[in-house]
């Protein structure tokens, strides 16, 4: 019996493994398309770009896991059932729910292996890759690094440490020198709101004044500065949701909540990420009743444009419902868990029917 559960799943991890490098492929490919449009900004070249594109390969491998593992599976089973494998396990007393049963001992597997790439693999790659395509093209006078940028304009000096949705500086601290190049103003404020005529509005701000009877220190609730760098050019240092690993995720979630701002986008991405596992699973069982489902005539071609339209169906209503769970303050957990939910009932109720 170890024999055949091997046998399945190594048929399993094949289709797996080819859709998914099919997948990839197609989709990096797109992914270098698009950013041919951003060469000659800044720095930029075409080798930035390939290597943007390889950086951030390993996150398109785990947003396609869940498809792939659908695919995959009625491939290789779909396969083992055109050669009448599928039957022949049968006839000698292997149940469909035992074939059933080798398939998920694998798809566990996967479910560990997406966790744990989800948290230490994935997102070390994906910010370096986002990193290194903001330090190229960042314009000339600013020096992008992971402890955020600096930017040089006239006498001043500013860093700033981060970035909430391009519309909110943190940590920013502000150096100003006198003609003889010696510091004369200190001013560090713990956020900015940035307007669209470049005017920053800091706020909870400490202030050091150097002058010739020593330091003076002074605290402002705000202060409005005309600045050179609009919203744009903060934005490079916002990372999206998806690249940030689901502890980095909650961590910034209770961030977002102290300072009272809105953290529901990230919320969801925590969320979706959590699930993905349990994704990957429902995908496995709704694949099942593909192979044996449909009638012994059925091709593998025509097995997979049917696994393939129920994919494209399941990520079009997660992200409808992600999306309208957003506008009507809906639970994030509700939204992701429900449309998993249903798959997995949906795919128990047909497993169940196969006779």
């Amino acid at each position: 019996m170890r024999t055949l559960d091997r046998y399945i799943g190594i048929n399993f991890l094949w289709g797996f493994f080819l859709v998914l490098v099919i997948l990839a492929s197609l989709f990096s490919f797109l992914e270098f398309v698009a950013e041919l449009d951003e060469i000659g900004k800044g720095q930029y070249q075409l080798q930035d770009a390939a290597l943007f594109v390889a950086l951030t390969m390993p996150r398109r491998l785990l947003d396609l896991v869940p498809i792939s593992t659908l695919l995959g599976s009625i491939v290789a089973l779909g396969l083992l059932a055109d050669k009448n494998e599928l039957i022949a396990m049968r006839a000698v007393g292997l149940s469909v729910l035992r074939i059933c049963w080798s398939v998920l001992a694998t798809t566990l597997l996967l479910m560990l292996a997406t966790g744990l790439l989800a948290e230490f693999v994935v997102p070390p790659m994906e910010q370096d890759g986002r990193m290194r395509r903001s330090q190229a093209l960042s314009e000339p006078g600013i020096l992008v690094t992971k402890q955020g940028f600096w930017a040089r304009h006239g006498d001043s000096f500013v860093r700033v440490g981060g970035s909430l949705r391009g519309e909110t500086a943190v940590d920013i601290d502000i150096y100003v020198r006198d003609p003889d190049g010696r510091l004369r103003i200190f001013t560090h404020a713990r956020e900015a709101d940035i307007t669209d005529d470049k005017r920053w509005v800091l706020r909870d701000i400490e202030q050091k004044i150097v002058g010739e009877q020593g330091i003076t220190t002074r605290h402002l609730p705000s202060l409005t500065l005309k600045s050179f760098l609009d919203s744009e050019q903060v934005n490079i240092l916002e990372l999206p949701p998806d690249s940030l690993s689901p502890s980095d995720l909650y961590q910034y979630v209770q961030t977002l909540r102290e300072r009272g701002q809105n953290a529901d986008r990230y919320i969801l991405a925590l969320w979706q990420k959590l699930a993905l596992p349990l994704t990957t699973g429902a995908m496995v069982l709704l694949s099942l009743p593909f192979v044996f489902g449909p009638p012994r005539g059925t091709t593998a071609g025509r097995r997979i444009m049917m696994g393939a339209m129920a994919g494209l169906a399941f990520y079009l209503a997660n992200q409808i419902i992600a999306r309208l769970g957003l506008l009507l303050n809906l639970h994030p957990g509700l939204t992701t868990l429900a449309p998993v939910t249903a798959i997995l009932l949906v795919a128990f109720w047909l497993i169940r029917r196969v006779p």
